[in-house]
């Protein structure tokens, strides 16, 4: 909780504990995306005087986010966990690198949204899509979610980062409500775990907000990617080693 609040990356660390305490890989998938859901919703009612401008939006982008994670849960729910486990350290590495090159990612995509406002218009199409897509990971697994939606708000033009970072989790929310939902309905989540991941996450996040001042942004950062790519590595030599 307190990783997330500081520097993002708590997934890195809620999933594998579930895993390593024994839940099967599927169930602390689901279990993940549910333990991290009070953050995204807690958050987005915190930005909401900064999601408010933006409101003429909201029913098209929580159209696609629930549409899209709902089709990720669904694909999820259709996975054995063995075929899982194979593809867990993809999206790892996936996730991983998105969260090591996500502000230059951030960056790449402002800079091609000049006259952002036309380009919006003129690729809203693709923009939708490519928010269904995300959504689809999301609702599939959660990890560096809020980081690819961050390249894709930048993508969509917007400059205000306190905006985006509203609009982010706003999304998460959508997203991660509809796979709980849908995880809750077929049993797929492991509660005793899930619950005790969901509260300290939530005691942390509070927490972080004291002991900001104590370790550096920027220190908690290269913990989580030493952390994630040592994980990642861990995962693919168990899986092919």
């Amino acid at each position: 909780g307190m990783i997330n609040s500081l520097a993002g990356g708590g997934s890195f660390v809620i999933f594998p504990a579930l895993l390593f305490a024994g839940v099967p890989p599927v169930l602390a998938n689901a279990s993940n995306t549910y333990a991290c859901l009070p953050g995204y919703v807690t958050g987005a009612i915190g930005y909401w005087k900064h999601i408010a401008p933006h409101r003429g939006r909201l029913a098209l982008y929580s159209t696609l986010g629930l549409a899209g994670g709902f089709l990720g849960a669904e694909a999820l729910m259709r996975i054995s966990d063995a075929a899982f486990s194979i593809i867990i350290p993809w999206l790892m590495a996936f996730a991983v690198a998105i969260y090591i090159f996500g502000q230059r990612i951030n960056r790449f995509f402002a800079a091609r949204s000049v006259g952002s406002k036309r380009a919006a218009r003129a690729g809203a199409i693709g923009l939708s899509v490519l928010l269904l897509a995300i959504s689809f990971y999301g609702g599939f697994f959660n990890a560096g979610l809020g980081i690819v939606l961050l390249a894709w708000l930048a993508l969509a033009g917007f400059e205000d980062v306190h905006a985006m970072n509203g609009l982010k989790l706003l999304i998460s929310a959508v997203v991660s409500v509809v796979a709980v939902l849908r995880f809750a309905a077929t049993g797929s989540i492991a509660w005793a775990e899930g619950s005790v991941a969901l509260a300290g996450a939530m005691v942390g996040g509070f927490a972080a907000a004291y002991f900001s001042h104590l370790v550096p942004a920027k220190v908690i950062r290269g913990f989580v990617i030493v952390y994630g790519v040592g994980l990642t590595v861990y995962f693919f030599w168990g899986v092919y080693g």
